[in-house]
């Protein structure tokens, strides 16, 4: 059996595509696995702002169309780029162990960047996040591959990454300072893979194998809370979903959510803890949206 994995052909892309092909194999023994290159929106205009250019959706519509149109069986995104809501006739098949979700500062530890410090980051979510902590610091733009991200904060004080991102290509700057989600929190999903096949996929129950129970709570809580405000990277919200007890045993989950202004004045964030994530994360951006000011904040960006 063969089965056609679609992704975009960045280095990242592709490493998450073999860690998934990996599962796949560990999942249904025999099975031979075909990487199918797509390239999207994102990949094409590397210069743009990714808020003016539509936000969520830009790196993950193609490689989506790809299986609805059967060229490809999987889709294999990083779950952060998903928009919310169910894209019609694709299901979620599994959320694989995610990986490290914070984000990191690589050029400078946040303790000793100078005052008005220029960081670059092409998230406006990291902007206004960093801003409301350090209303000091300056931000520049950031587009492009690890690579290319590597060599642009060599020429400012310091650039903002996914931790994930870094760990997954091995790659090890001189200085990584992973920030704390209490200062910086994460984007929805954000760590996590997504594995997508069509709704009537022959295997989509076998590809339940490849899903790890933890993580796909915590995203499943990140994304109700996502679809809740109907919008993701192209404004300043943000949310963590995680196990409430250290051990990660329990069904437990301790969920924060977040909406900023864009420069960064005003943050109100709400942390709930509960059994049910999906409910929390609605509730947490019904209160954040009706009760915090965050339905003026997301007219306001």
């Amino acid at each position: 059996m063969r089965i056609r994995v679609a992704t975009r052909g960045s280095a990242l892309a592709l490493c998450q595509a073999d860690r998934v092909s990996s599962l796949l194999v560990r999942t249904l023994p025999g099975v031979e696995v075909e990487v199918v290159i797509v390239e999207t929106t994102g990949d094409r205009d590397k210069t743009t702002p990714l808020e003016q250019m539509g936000g969520l959706g830009v790196f993950v519509k193609e490689v989506q169309l790809a299986v609805l149109d059967h060229r490809a069986d999987l889709a294999v995104h990083s779950a952060k780029d998903l928009p919310g809501g169910r894209t019609d006739g694709l299901s979620l098949a599994a959320v694989p162990e995610r990986a490290d979700p914070r984000d990191v500062l690589v050029g400078c530890r946040l303790t000793d960047l100078p005052e008005g410090a220029t960081i670059a980051t092409g998230s406006i979510r990291r902007r206004a996040h960093l801003a409301n902590h350090r209303p000091d610091l300056r931000f520049t733009g950031l587009r492009g591959n690890i690579g290319t991200r590597l060599e642009k904060a060599r020429e400012v004080d310091a650039a903002v990454m996914a931790k994930a991102a870094l760990d997954r290509l091995g790659l090890c700057p001189e200085v990584v300072d992973p920030l704390d989600p209490a200062i910086l929190l994460p984007q929805v999903g954000q760590g996590a893979l997504a594995v997508e096949c069509r709704a009537d996929y022959e295997l989509l129950e076998a590809l339940e194998g490849m899903d790890d129970p933890v993580a796909r709570r915590a995203v499943e809580a990140e994304r109700a809370f996502l679809v809740e405000l109907g919008t993701g990277c192209d404004l300043p919200i943000a949310a963590h979903a995680r196990p409430a007890s250290d051990d990660h045993l329990g069904p437990e989950l301790t969920v924060t959510g977040a909406i900023a202004s864009p420069d960064g004045a005003i943050l109100v964030r709400e942390e709930r803890s509960g059994t049910d994530g999906p409910a929390i994360g609605h509730a947490i951006a019904r209160h954040l949206l009706d009760e915090r000011g965050g339905a003026e904040l997301m007219a306001r960006s």
